[in-house]
C-alpha cells in the first residue's frame, strides 16, 4: 500500500509539474539579438521577435531563426529534465528511466 500511496503522489506531482511547464518560459537569442524566441517548458514556441535591421539578408535571417529556436528548445528541454530530477529524485529509480 506504501508504493501504491507513493505512485499517486508522484502521479500528483507530475501533473502538477507539467502544467507549470506549460506556463514556465525560457528566450534564447541569435545574432546579438538580431532573433530571439520565447518557448515554454513544454517545448511550444510562443513567440519570435526580428530586429527590422536583421531583415536585409534573408539567407542569414532564416539561418539566426533556426539557432534561436534551437537554442530555446533546448533550454525548455534542460529546464523540464532538472524539474522532472527534483519531481522523481525520492523514488530511488535509475536516472533516465522516466
Amino acid at each position: 500500500m506504501k508504493m501504491l500511496r507513493q505512485v499517486q503522489q508522484m502521479q500528483g506531482r507530475m501533473e502538477k509539474l507539467q502544467k507549470e511547464l506549460e506556463n514556465e518560459t525560457v528566450e534564447a537569442s541569435a545574432g546579438g539579438g538580431a532573433v530571439t524566441v520565447v518557448a515554454t517548458g513544454t517545448q511550444k514556441l510562443v513567440s519570435v521577435r526580428i530586429d527590422p535591421d536583421a531583415a536585409g539578408d534573408p539567407e542569414m535571417l532564416q539561418d539566426l531563426v533556426v539557432a534561436a529556436v534551437n537554442e530555446a528548445l533546448e533550454r525548455s528541454k534542460q529546464m523540464a529534465s532538472e524539474k522532472m530530477q527534483a519531481v522523481t529524485s525520492g523514488l530511488g529509480l535509475p536516472p533516465g528511466l522516466l
